[in-house]
């Protein structure tokens, strides 16, 4: 594997019960989060932290892991991905057509995936042969029913991809995976993610059957800084009367609204 300047080692294939880890990743549009887990026993980390996200933050990461011995033991890194589109709705191996698939999935998350594809290729340019698997926010949510995943709009858009997905499903994922191991599971559930960016989802017996957020991560709840759902002639009257151009209804939508947007009233 090629290791940039820390030398170069191969990979065995990946078992459950050799004892390796693997390198968890979470960029943020602010903050890169990791997490260093062996493959049993995954609940406690390694090692874990926060960085300010940077262009240079993954490189400085992947730097003072490789300074550790730990860092030998890595046989993959995972992903969290934003957006998956209606396509890849399962942990993925990242290959170069995956790639350009989440390339083309940019305007549906444009303030999260650009982040994340900058740090997946800063790993595949550092460490080429290191095993990068992407862990999707919308997977949980990829068997909405019809009443909730179809917006009120025509059929073609609708076929066009412009539906529901969800997100946060792998904050989802983790709290009723772990409700059921305990037992505590009940057939009816709602679950709240509250934090900078917030939603709410319906769970039936583990599967997600209804959720706030739409389309993109703006949608649904009040956020910190993101408006949730708005009635759509606002946008249309902020275009149409005041001659908001995109940047300007997305800085309104995702930056100056919110928490944000009411504090200041």
């Amino acid at each position: 594997m090629g290791c940039g300047e820390a030398g170069s080692r191969s990979r065995a294939p990946l078992t459950e019960t050799d004892g390796k880890s693997i390198l968890v990743l979470n960029v943020g549009s602010s903050t890169l989060k990791f997490g260093l887990f062996p493959l049993v026993a995954r609940d406690q980390p390694l090692s874990s932290g926060v960085l300010e996200y940077t262009p240079q933050a993954v490189q400085k990461l992947l730097r003072q892991l490789e300074d550790d011995s730990r860092f030998a033991s890595v046989r993959a890194i995972g992903h969290r991905v934003v957006h998956g589109g209606r396509t890849l709705r399962k942990p993925t191996r990242i290959d170069a057509s995956v790639r350009r698939m989440l390339q083309d999935l940019v305007p549906l998350a444009p303030d999260h995936l650009p982040a994340e594809l900058r740090a997946i290729d800063e790993v595949a340019r550092l460490h080429p042969d290191l095993l990068q698997v992407a862990c999707f926010d919308t997977a949980f949510h990829g068997d909405l029913p019809a009443v909730a995943r179809l917006f009120a709009l025509s059929r073609e858009l609708s076929e066009s991809g412009i539906v529901r997905y969800g997100f946060h499903g792998l904050s989802y994922e983790y709290i009723t995976t772990t409700l059921r191991e305990r037992g505590e599971l009940p057939s009816r559930t709602i679950i709240a993610h509250l934090g900078n960016g917030a939603s709410i989802a319906a769970v039936r017996d583990g599967v997600s059957i209804d959720t706030s957020m739409g389309m993109t991560p703006a949608g649904g709840l009040v956020m910190s800084t993101r408006s949730g759902d708005l009635d759509p002639g606002v946008l249309l009257y902020l275009s149409r009367a005041r001659g908001f151009s995109l940047a300007q209804l997305d800085e309104a939508v995702n930056h100056r609204g919110g928490l944000l947007g009411i504090s200041q009233s």
